[in-house]
């Protein structure tokens, strides 16, 4: 995909939505967000049980698939840190986390923003969320000794989920 192209998206949980790429793949952030990784490595370290884009392959790039560690049902074995850490989506609607155009959250933003889509408000709402999820990472400093990546396995696991370093 290249910039210019139109990604169209029918998927299970949206249909008829559509957007235009405006940045190459992987550049081009605002100068606020610096993600540990990328949507690829995430999905290949292992994030959301393997339950999640499941039913959207054909909107992102193959080679995110190629490695990643998907099932059809949630399993807590498919994520890094083999622990539960995410609430349902029906949580995160209940809580106005959703932020449209984007039915799945901020991974899916996120996804979306990797790949080169732009859009000012719904961006600086998400980088802002990003930004405030490095608490976690606070928390672990104060707590664990440095390099016992089984301590506080939860919030590594959710520091993963939000691009975040997980391994401090």
């Amino acid at each position: 995909m290249t910039i210019g192209d139109v990604v169209e998206v029918n998927d299970r949980m949206q249909s008829g939505y559509s957007y235009t790429l405006v940045e190459p793949e992987g550049g081009n952030f605002a100068p606020d967000f610096t993600p540990f990784c990328s949507p690829a490595r995430m999905l290949e370290l292992g994030v959301f049980e393997g339950k999640y884009l499941n039913d959207c392959t054909d909107e992102f790039p193959e080679n995110w698939f190629k490695n990643a560690r998907i099932g059809d049902t949630p399993d807590i074995s498919h994520n890094h840190f083999a622990i539960k850490s995410r609430q349902p989506l029906s949580v995160w609607r209940q809580k106005g986390w959703i932020i449209e155009p984007d039915p799945r959250g901020w991974f899916q933003w996120y996804c979306r923003y990797y790949l080169g889509r732009r859009i000012d408000g719904v961006d600086a709402a998400q980088i802002k969320r990003w930004r405030g999820f490095a608490r976690h990472a606070g928390q672990i400093r104060a707590n664990c000794d440095p390099g016992d990546i089984f301590c506080r396995r939860r919030q590594r696991q959710g520091l993963l989920q939000w691009a975040h370093d997980p391994f401090i």
